[in-house]
C-alpha cells in the first residue's frame, strides 16, 4: 500500500450511512474514519426545506469535529457531513420510522412532482465550513394502493427520507428524475467531489 501524502488531507465522514459509504467508493474516495454525528435533525420554525439541508450537513460535521477533539491527526482531516431531505413545496417529509408515517409519505408523493434536497458541508482544519446544496426533482407515478401496501411489507422505507428508497423497489414508482440521481440515494456526487478536489482532496 503506498504511503499516505502528508500534503493530501485525510477524510473523515460524519455518517453512518452505507449508502454514503458505497456512493463516495463509487468515485474512489474512502474516508480515513467514519465518525457518526447523531444530532436533531427537526426543522426550526420557518426554516425552509433548503436551509434546513445545509444547517444539518453542517450540524452533522461539526458535532462530529467535537466528537474527535483532542484525537491524533485531527488537525489535519476534512470532515463532511451531508444530509438529505424530501420536500413537497415548503413541507419537509420525515425519515419515516413506522407504516403509519410511510404511507402518509407515499400518499402525498403519489402522482406527484417532489424534490430531493441534497446538503454537503466540510468542515476544514481551520474550523471554515464549506458548503454545497443539490436539488433533484422527481415525478412519482399514481401509486394504487396495493403498491403502497406492497412497499410498505417490504420494510425497504423504514428510516428513508420521505419513506422511499430510489435505488431499490421504489425506482418502479419514479417516471423521471431532473437532476442528480446520487443525490436521491444520498449524496451529491457531483458537488461532493468538486468541493472536496477545492480542498485539496484529490478523487
Amino acid at each position: 500500500m503506498p504511503a499516505k501524502d502528508p500534503d493530501v488531507p485525510a477524510l473523515v465522514l460524519a455518517s453512518r450511512s452505507p449508502r454514503r459509504l458505497a456512493l463516495l467508493a463509487q468515485i474512489g474516495i474512502t474516508p480515513a474514519r467514519v465518525v457518526p454525528a447523531d444530532v436533531d435533525e427537526g426543522p426550526r420554525r420557518r426554516e425552509t426545506p433548503a436551509q434546513h439541508t445545509v444547517r444539518l450537513a453542517e450540524v452533522k460535521a461539526r458535532r462530529a469535529v467535537a466528537l474527535m477533539n483532542g484525537a491524533d491527526g485531527v488537525s489535519e482531516t476534512l470532515v463532511l457531513g451531508a444530509d438529505t431531505v424530501v420536500a413537497c413545496g415548503r413541507r419537509i417529509l420525515p425519515k419515516a420510522d413506522d407504516e403509519a408515517e410511510a404511507r402518509t409519505c407515499l400518499s402525498l408523493l403519489s402522482g406527484r412532482r417532489h424534490r430531493v434536497l441534497g446538503g454537503v458541508c466540510v468542515i476544514t482544519p481551520d474550523g471554515r465550513a464549506h458548503r454545497r446544496l443539490a436539488t433533484t426533482r422527481v415525478a412519482f407515478k399514481r401509486l394504487e394502493a396495493l403498491e403502497i401496501e406492497n412497499y410498505l411489507a417490504s420494510e425497504e422505507w423504514r428510516g428513508k427520507a420521505g419513506a422511499y428508497a430510489i435505488q431499490g423497489r421504489a425506482a418502479a414508482f419514479v417516471a423521471r428524475v431532473n437532476g442528480s440521481y446520487s443525490n436521491v440515494v444520498g449524496l451529491p456526487l457531483f458537488e461532493t467531489a468538486a468541493l472536496l478536489r477545492g480542498l485539496g482532496l484529490r478523487t
